[in-house]
């Protein structure tokens, strides 16, 4: 049977939101302050209800033993009394009344944990009452006329077999043992403090050890069931929080694709709506800062133009980023692929950022290996990730500095593309920061150049979609290398002449 939370108590404990965690521990939290608060001996009452669960079909079950040891006892001691074995089966089964009636109102009552500890005490004045019979037993007098000597012992052996089936069959029941045979005990006491006879006195001693031995017995199981209850009661409160995990998480989920469909839809349309007004701003700026259709006659009004299209420049840069980012990340960016060059590549991706190098007198220097086959790649994205390295080399490097662009093998027979600086380096603790979207570092916040933070990320989530790996190695003060690099499965391998087969 499962000891999960009720239903009940689902509807508090199912996590909502980024609170699963918090609100599973909540329901769990509250849930062990209200057994420690409803249990008078820190038994929890879920657990204590199972047990009487438990309880009602084994003690049903071992009632047939009883039976036979009211029946065997009764024929003993009455001998040929037949009046005397009536009243003996009579006497049991008006005292068993009582406990089979509580026995059959739990089974249709379906109790819940508020009750677990009232039925507890039902049961246990059931057995009290079934108990009673078994003191009348040892106060019964001997039958002298019938010469049977060992009257006494056998009685012993009789009671003693009670006590151990009532141990094994009802163990479940809290002090099952205490209360069914506490009339005995006081039977038994009383006989012993009475009798002369030492024998008779060893038997009676003997008889009330029995009681506490027998409890004890009760009790180990007792304790057994309850670790076997309380492990079985763990394991469904674990999967009753990983199922409220599971649901949580797709639910977050489901959450994270409707708000990535709305942000692509809303980029789909502000790309759409902001590229129109910005191209005409730039189309206008521009032709005021060059004076084609006239002389403006101020020269400040030119710098204003100019500062208006380099402005609107950097804004429609901005929205191409975003817009390659998001549909990279949203898995639409396809990659039309090719046989390209990565040094025909490199060598058009340094001249577009050749004049703005030699405008801060940055040297431009460049390694490329000689008969390097092409690679099987999206030209325009790669275009892209070498035209951002390459820019943001050149926007971090400090004037008369030195750019190193290398395009070579590597060690697994693949590709890549290495752009080293000698700019100010990036901190190791930096390095999370700028590989993130919008992350700048310190050098670029300081610097007067402008920038999105989103040219390494597209960088990364680019080289990614060609199955290669992108590194950012940096060293304070001595200059910074990206490297990305592209498996040897890329490679396009230079087949011979049909000619050298002959």
């Amino acid at each position: 049977m499962s000891l999960a939370a009720p239903p009940s108590m689902e509807k508090t404990a199912l996590p909502r939101g980024g609170a699963s965690g918090h609100r599973v521990e909540l329901a769990r939290t509250l849930r062990r302050t209200r057994d420690r608060l409803t249990s008078a001996d820190g038994m929890p009452p879920r657990i204590e209800l199972e047990l009487l669960r438990q309880h009602v079909p084994q003690f049903s079950a071992g009632l047939p033993v009883l039976a036979v040891l009211v029946g065997a006892s009764g024929a003993l001691f009455a001998l040929a009394d037949i009046a005397i074995l009536t009243a003996w089966i009579g006497l049991n089964l008006v005292m068993a009344l009582p406990l089979l009636l509580v026995l059959r109102a739990f089974e249709k009552a379906a109790p819940s944990m508020v009750t677990a500890f009232a039925w507890r005490r039902r049961f246990q004045l059931g057995h009290l009452a079934m108990g009673l019979p078994w003191a009348v037993l040892m106060l019964w007098p001997a039958c002298d006329a019938c010469g049977f000597a060992a009257l006494d012992a056998v009685r012993l052996a009789v009671v003693a077999s009670a006590i151990a089936t009532v141990a094994l069959i009802g163990a479940s029941l809290k002090a099952v043992v205490p209360w069914t045979f506490a009339p005995l005990v006081l039977a038994t006491g009383y006989l012993a403090l009475s009798v002369d006879d030492p024998s008779s006195l060893a038997l009676h001693v003997v008889l009330l050890s029995s009681v506490p031995f027998f409890a004890v017995v009760a009790g180990r199981l007792r304790a057994s069931k309850t670790d076997r209850v309380r492990h079985r009661t763990e394991r469904d409160q674990f999967t009753f929080e990983i199922e409220a995990a599971r649901i949580a998480s797709d639910q977050a989920r489901q959450r994270a694709e409707e708000a990535n469909l709305a942000k692509s839809q809303f980029l789909a349309t502000m790309s759409h709506e902001l590229r129109t007004p910005l191209n005409a701003i730039l189309g206008f700026s521009e032709v005021i800062s060059e004076q084609i259709l006239g002389p403006v006659g101020n020269d400040t009004y030119r710098e204003y133009a100019r500062d208006i299209h380099n402005s609107g420049q950097h804004l429609l840069d901005l929205i191409n980023e975003i817009l390659d980012l998001s549909r990279i990340e949203a898995g639409r960016y396809t990659l039309n692929e090719e046989a390209v060059s990565l040094v025909a590549i490199a060598k058009a991706a340094i001249g577009f950022v050749q004049m703005k190098a030699d405008a801060k007198q940055i040297e431009i220097r460049w390694e490329f290996e000689p008969d390097l086959p092409q690679l099987w790649g999206d030209p325009r994205s790669l275009r892209q990730v070498i035209l951002n390295l390459l820019s943001n080399a050149v926007k971090f490097t400090p004037a008369k500095g030195t750019i190193l662009v290398r395009v070579g093998w590597t060690a697994g027979g693949g590709q890549y593309v290495s752009v080293r600086d000698n700019g100010p380096g990036i901190p190791k603790e930096e390095m999370p920061l700028v590989l993130s979207s919008f992350g700048q570092g310190a050098n670029a916040i300081k610097s007067a150049e402008q920038g999105t933070g989103l040219g390494l990320p597209i960088v990364q989530a680019l080289v990614s979609l060609h199955n290669g790996s992108f590194e950012l190695n940096s060293t304070p003060g001595r200059g910074t290398e990206a490297l990305a690099t592209f498996p040897h499965a890329r490679v396009l391998e230079v087949m011979p002449a049909l000619a050298d087969f002959s």
